[in-house]
């Protein structure tokens, strides 16, 4: 299990008292706000205190210590930063996505295993999960109560009730067109 997660990428400076524009790969500002902290590597490395953090749009403005000018932030500029998962608690029922990667993915009633869980992304308003089948396809399915059944990563799997077409083919054979 990985220690370290992404939290987001600084995009920019922002005014010249050593504030980044950081664009946010994880919950958001509260998120990061309870964390308090976050690492440049995901091996961790010298821990950096988060001085305050506030939302900008779909990014966060943050003030590091010890990042005083605008010259400090500017050195920052594409930097990665992690947070401990320590330093976080997740509701119960929720995930990290790095905990999500690798997952069997399995019919809730047939137990029919379409692959494993590759990635999951969020381009809308839902996450969408992209599976790998053993046969080399890929397939996607959005994580929506209506198909995602449970998630349980300690266990290594995900359960799902696809409707047909979701994550196969969904082509009728010959046998069942005549």
């Amino acid at each position: 299990m990985q220690q370290y997660l992404e939290a987001g990428r600084v995009v920019t400076t922002h005014g010249v008292r050593g504030e980044v524009k950081m664009e946010l790969w994880c919950d958001g500002v509260e998120f990061l706000r309870k964390a308090g902290r976050l690492y440049p590597s995901p091996q961790g490395g010298k821990a950096v205190k988060i001085a305050s953090i506030r939302p900008m749009g779909q990014m966060a403005l943050v003030k590091f210590e010890g990042v005083e000018d605008m010259d400090a932030a500017r050195a920052l500029r594409g930097q990665v930063y992690y947070f401990d998962r320590a330093d976080a608690k997740l509701p119960e029922g929720r995930w990290y996505v790095a905990d999500l990667i690798g997952c069997e993915v399995r019919d809730a009633d047939t137990g029919k295993v379409y692959g494993v869980v590759t990635s999951v992304d969020r381009p809308g308003p839902q996450d969408i999960y992209t599976v790998k089948a053993p046969n080399g396809k890929t397939y996607m399915f959005p994580g929506v109560e209506a198909f995602l059944k449970e998630r349980n990563p300690p266990e290594g799997y995900i359960t799902v009730t696809p409707i047909p077409g979701l994550l196969d083919d969904g082509g009728v054979s010959e046998r069942e067109e005549e």
